[in-house]
C-alpha cells in the first residue's frame, strides 16, 4: 500500500472564499478520492491561515481582537468545504496551541542545525501608528515590473520582494510614508540551499509547467536570506530569551502547518504521520495544490526548511493553478467582483461547481468564469449527457422490467465496452496521478458521449416489442456502463455518483471494474440533476452588477 500525502493550501482567513480560490484547492479532494478507491493510504489535510496579515488588517479594519475574525471565516470556511464534498482528513487551523508547539519546535531545530542567525535589520516603522509594520502593511512599486505591490510579493510578477525594495512606500493602515528603525531578528539562511534546492528541482518529476518556470527563475536570480521573525502582536512567539514579543514569521508558520496537521491528525486518531513524511520510503508520495501565487514557498522555501531540519519528505508533485478571472476581469474582493462560494452554494448544486472548475479550470493557463458558460455546461454536459444516459437507462428499467436488471452479457456485445471500461480505469489514473486533472475528465466524458450514442442507436424502446432480447442486452450493457461511470467519475462529481450507488447498490467506490449481476432491483431512483433555466444567465450578471455598485 502505498502511502499519499496531500497539503491543501491554507486560505487566509480574512474574508469568504470566492471561486478562484476555490479553483486552486479542489484539485486536492480529487486527488484524495481517487487514491483512497485505488486503495492507498491518503493523508489529506489542510486549514485555516489565522495569523498572516490579511487576518490582521481584516481585525484593524473592524476594530475586533484577529482572533475573532479567524474563528468566524475558519468555520465558514469549514462549512463550504462539508458542503462541497472536500474529504480532508483534516482540516484545523493555525491559531491553536497544537500548531504553535510543532511550528516551535520546528524553529528550534532549524535553530540548534545552524540554520538561523540573529541580524540587525531596518525594518518598516509606521510614525504615525507607532508600530513596526508586516510586510503586507507596506505597498508601493515593484522595482521589477512597475506595478503596484506589497511588501512581500508583487501578484503581477510573482517577484518575493521585502519592503526596502519597494518606491513609493505607503503604510496600508494611515497612507502615510514609514521609516526604517533598527531592530533584531533572526534570518533563515535560504541562500545555503542554493545548490542543493537547484539540483532537487532540476530531478523533481511531476511538477506543473508554471512551478517548473518559476523555481528556475527564482533559482537563476539567486536566492536570498529571509527575516525568520517579526515584530507583531499576533502569531506563534518566538521560543528564544530575549525575543518575548516577537514572532516567527508567517511564511515559516504557515507552510509548516502541513506538518503540524499531519501530527494532530496522528494524535487525534492513534494513526501514524511518519510513513507519510519518509524521506527514504519509496512507497510514498507527497502531493501540494495550491494557486500559481504560492509556488515559491512550495518549490523552494518549504523545501528548504525542510532540508534544514532534516529526515522529512520533500514534495514530489506540485499541482499549482494558474489564474481564473471573472467575466473576462480579475477577481477584487475590495470591489466586490467576485462569486462568493457561500452564496454559490446556496443556489447550485455542488457536483455542477466541482465540475466546471475542472473541467474549465485554470490548470495550465488562465481561465475565466462566465455565468453562461457555467449555466450552459451544467446543463449540456452534466444534465444533457450524464445525467441523461443515467436516467433513461434506469427510468426504462423501472418501467418496463420491474426495476429489475435485465439478463444480458457485456463480453459478448460487439462493442467491446467490456475492455473500453476496464481500460478506462488505467488511462483515467495515470492522467490524475499526474495532475492532468481536466485531460482526465474529457477522457471520462468521451465515454459517456460514446454511451449516449450506443443507447440510441440500439434503440431499446423499439426492441423492447421487437426484439426483446436484443433490448435486454442494450440495457444490460448500459447498466454495466453506468456502474463503471460512477466508480471513475466519483473524484469529480461525488454527490450524482453516491446517488448511482445507493440506486445500483454498488458499496463504497473502488478504483476496479464494478459488475451489476442481473435480477438487481434498481432504487429509489431520482433526477442526478435538474435543469438550470437559462434566465438565470442574465440574473446572476445582473446580481453580479449590483453588489460592485453597492461596494463603491
Amino acid at each position: 500500500m502505498t502511502s499519499i500525502f496531500i497539503g491543501g493550501a491554507w486560505p487566509y482567513a480574512n474574508g469568504s472564499l470566492h471561486l478562484g480560490r476555490l479553483a486552486s484547492l479542489l484539485p486536492g479532494d480529487v486527488l484524495a478520492r481517487y487514491f483512497r478507491a485505488k486503495g492507498d493510504d491518503v493523508l489529506y489535510v489542510s486549514g485555516s491561515d489565522c495569523h498572516g496579515t490579511p487576518v490582521a488588517v481584516q481585525a484593524s479594519q473592524e476594530g475586533v481582537h484577529p482572533g475573532r475574525i479567524a474563528d468566524r471565516y475558519h468555520r465558514e470556511f469549514a462549512d463550504c468545504f462539508r458542503r462541497l464534498g472536500f474529504s480532508y482528513d483534516l482540516y484545523t487551523r493555525t491559531d491553536q496551541p497544537f500548531h504553535h508547539q510543532v511550528v516551535q519546535e520546528l524553529f528550534s531545530k532549524l535553530l540548534e542545525n545552524g540554520m538561523l542567525y540573529k541580524q540587525t535589520v531596518l525594518q518598516t516603522y509606521c510614525e504615525t501608528d507607532r508600530r513596526f509594520l508586516p510586510d503586507r502593511y507596506v505597498e508601493g512599486t515593484c522595482p521589477v515590473c512597475g506595478s503596484r505591490a506589497r511588501g512581500d510579493q508583487c501578484d503581477y510578477c510573482s517577484t518575493l520582494l521585502d519592503p526596502a525594495d519597494l518606491t513609493d512606500r505607503t503604510c496600508k493602515l494611515c497612507g502615510s510614508a514609514p521609516v526604517e528603525r533598527p531592530t533584531e531578528h533572526f534570518v533563515f539562511a535560504l541562500s545555503r540551499f542554493q545548490e542543493e534546492l537547484a539540483d532537487y528541482a532540476r530531478k523533481s518529476a511531476g511538477w506543473r509547467e508554471n512551478a517548473v518556470h518559476l523555481t528556475r527563475r527564482y533559482l537563476e536570480e539567486g536566492l536570498r536570506d529571509r527575516a525568520a521573525t517579526r515584530d507583531l502582536t499576533w502569531g506563534v512567539d518566538v521560543p528564544v530569551e530575549g525575543f518575548e514579543g516577537k514572532k516567527i514569521y508567517v511564511w515559516i508558520e504557515a507552510v509548516a502547518g502541513y506538518l503540524s496537521a499531519s501530527k494532530q491528525w496522528a494524535e487525534e486518531t492513534g494513526g501514524r504521520w511518519e510513513p507519510f513524511w519518509s524521506p527514504e520510503a519509496d512507497d510514498a508520495a507527497a502531493y501540494y495544490v495550491h494557486g500559481k501565487d504560492n509556488v515559491p514557498f512550495h518549490s523552494l522555501v518549504w523545501p528548504a526548511l525542510l532540508l534544514g531540519v532534516g529526515g522529512l519528505r520533500l514534495p514530489d508533485r506540485i499541482v499549482s493553478c494558474e489564474y481564473m478571472t471573472l467575466e473576462g476581469q480579475k477577481f477584487s474582493t475590495s470591489r466586490n467582483w467576485a462569486v462568493w462560494v457561500p452564496d454559490l452554494l446556496d443556489r447550485y448544486d455542488p457536483d455542477s461547481i466541482r465540475y466546471f472548475l475542472i473541467a474549465n479550470g485554470p490548470e495550465k493557463r488562465d481561465t475565466d468564469f462566465s455565468w453562461r458558460e457555467f449555466i450552459h455546461s451544467h446543463n449540456g454536459e452534466l444534465l444533457g449527457a450524464y445525467g441523461n444516459f443515467v436516467n433513461r437507462t434506469l427510468a426504462f428499467i423501472v418501467k418496463s422490467f420491474e426495476g429489475k436488471v435485465p439478463r444480458g452479457s457485456l463480453d459478448q456485445d460487439g462493442e467491446n465496452w467490456d475492455s473500453a471500461l476496464r481500460e478506462l480505469y488505467g488511462l483515467a489514473g495515470r492522467l490524475i496521478e499526474d495532475g492532468r486533472l481536466k485531460e482526465a475528465l474529457e477522457l471520462v466524458f468521451a465515454h459517456v458521449r460514446r454511451a449516449n450514442k450506443f443507447f440510441d442507436e440500439r434503440k431499446p424502446w423499439a426492441t423492447f416489442k421487437d426484439v426483446r432480447a436484443d433490448c435486454e442486452q442494450t440495457l444490460f450493457v448500459c447498466v454495466q456502463i453506468i456502474a463503471n461511470l460512477a466508480n471513475v467519475l466519483e473524484p469529480f462529481v461525488p454527490f450524482s455518483c453516491a446517488k448511482i450507488a445507493g440506486f445500483l447498490r454498488l458499496g463504497k467506490p473502488a478504483w476496479r471494474f464494478a459488475a451489476v449481476p442481473p435480477g438487481r432491483e434498481v432504487q429509489r431512483l431520482e433526477l442526478l440533476f435538474e435543469r438550470i433555466d437559462p434566465k438565470r444567465i442574465e440574473e446572476e450578471e445582473r446580481r453580479l452588477e449590483e453588489s460592485v455598485r453597492g461596494a463603491d
